[in-house]
């Protein structure tokens, strides 16, 4: 009898988080209510977006994306890089040469040593961005969190 209550409790258990993690998808999917047009965030998106954290390198899940598209800005929308734009620079993070034109802004961040990236729209963190590191003739590195963006593929 004893074995089989604590097999009840169990199920029931797995059951609830089974529904908490549908919940948490769901959430993703709403608006944000203090900022009407935004995307509400899950906890571990509000803490490189909002306060300003990074994702773990190489954990992204468009470190290795290759497809056509636009990425864009995971709480507002905007988009930000266009796919043609994206290289490889084996930092652990998506690497971008350029931005869509007025769609990131740039600040320096408190340590003095790098420059933070925004989204222009929202002032979501995207990660940092590094100059004259000579991996494309732009000399230019945006190195960005993927929990920062979504992606749209292009239409065939």
């Amino acid at each position: 009898m004893k074995i089989l209550s604590i097999w009840a409790v169990l199920v029931l258990v797995s059951l609830s988080a089974c529904g908490q993690r549908k919940k948490d998808k769901e959430a993703v999917r709403q608006e944000d209510p203090a900022h009407p047009g935004w995307n509400k965030l899950t906890p571990e998106e509000e803490r490189v977006i909002v306060n300003k954290g990074t994702e773990y390198p190489g954990t992204g899940k468009y470190l290795h994306n290759t497809q056509k598209g636009t990425y864009t800005c995971k709480r507002c929308g905007a988009p930000l890089y266009r796919s043609e734009a994206k290289f490889e620079s084996e930092c652990g993070w998506p690497s971008f040469d350029d931005e869509i034109k007025g769609a990131v802004k740039r600040f320096p961040d408190p340590d003095g040593m790098r420059t933070e990236i925004r989204c222009a729209k929202c002032g979501a963190h995207l990660g940092h961005v590094f100059l004259n590191e000579g991996f494309t003739p732009k000399n230019t590195r945006h190195c960005v969190n993927s929990i920062s963006m979504n992606f749209i593929p292009d239409k065939k």
